[in-house]
């Protein structure tokens, strides 16, 4: 199953789900959840999309903790995904990187799909709120390399911070909370060649096509 069967599968979910489906795509910084995410976005007529930024706090994402402390889970849920998964008016603020701060609220896009694409998001506190789980299954070393690439060409120095922060954070987080293993779908793609493989996570056995990982 490529990004095209994800494609398939979510859209079969969709068509059966009796309340709005919530889709979580989660990884290590740099394994292409945004990509897939604007893809599913791109192809799925009136999905919304919420980007991951809009969830974290620069101050202490910027900083060492075991369960990604700066992602602002509990927000997320209260604001997006609980009123949205029961069909309730509700407002939300999104992080306002201009300003450091949470901006002004507003309301709740109206959406039977709603992706999310975020790190830390495989988490006691959000899990329960996510009807599809798609963990981009990149290796870490492979996902650092690509951020740091990325961010290198964007002009940031965010050197130090993925590999004193980051990368030691996502490992911590892995011991703690098994993000992998809460996947329903596991996705791995290429940004050098383009190619992509993923396959479906079935609770004591997992397929892939490429058993390089």
């Amino acid at each position: 199953m490529d990004r095209v069967g994800i494609l398939e599968h979510v859209s079969s979910r969709r068509r059966t789900s009796r309340r709005p489906l919530v889709v979580g795509i989660s990884g290590y910084a740099g394994s292409g959840k945004s990509t897939l995410a604007r893809y599913l976005a791109g192809s799925l007529r009136g999905a919304v999309r919420l980007r991951g930024d809009d969830f974290l706090d620069p101050s202490r994402s910027h900083q060492r903790s075991s369960d990604w402390d700066g992602v602002d889970r509990a927000r997320l849920v209260a604001e997006v995904l609980d009123p949205l998964r029961h069909e309730r008016p509700s407002t939300f603020r999104r992080f306002d990187w201009s300003a450091r701060a949470l901006a002004d609220p507003e309301p709740l896009p109206r959406t039977d799909l709603l992706l999310v694409d975020l790190i830390g998001l495989f988490h006691p506190e959000a899990l329960p709120h996510l009807d599809v789980r798609i963990w981009c299954d990149v290796a870490l070393d492979v996902a650092a390399r690509r951020g740091l690439a990325r961010d290198r060409a964007l002009g940031r120095d965010h050197e130090d911070l993925w590999h004193d922060v980051w990368v030691p954070n996502e490992r911590d987080f892995d011991r703690g909370f098994s993000p992998r293993e809460q996947a329903e779908i596991l996705y791995a793609s290429s940004s050098s060649t383009g190619t992509e493989q993923s396959a479906e996570h079935v609770p004591g056995a997992v397929i892939r096509e490429d058993p390089t990982r």
